[in-house]
């Protein structure tokens, strides 16, 4: 039987590479995820902050939109800006 697995990175290295110097790892990205592989099975994702700060920002906008868009037909309120 063979098991395949998706990498979603460009960029792969091994849990020990990782063990061995962790901030060359995450360079190696190039500001990408990398994926961390033990056994040659992917494990987790290696993120630079920069990138996971980016991916949570449009997380956040795209809950926003379903939001809006599950609001979009509901009454309008008028409201008077003193009454606030």
């Amino acid at each position: 039987m063979i098991i395949t697995h998706s990498v979603l990175a460009d960029v792969s290295a091994g849990i020990s590479e990782l063990k061995k110097n962790p901030m060359a790892v995450v360079e190696k990205g190039d500001g990408a995820p990398v994926v961390i592989l033990n056994r040659n099975e992917p494990v987790f994702y290696a993120i630079p902050a920069q990138a996971y700060e980016l991916l949570m920002d449009r997380l956040e906008d795209i809950r926003l939109a379903e939001i809006v868009s599950s609001r979009k037909d509901q009454s309008e309120i008028e409201v008077k800006i003193n009454d606030l």
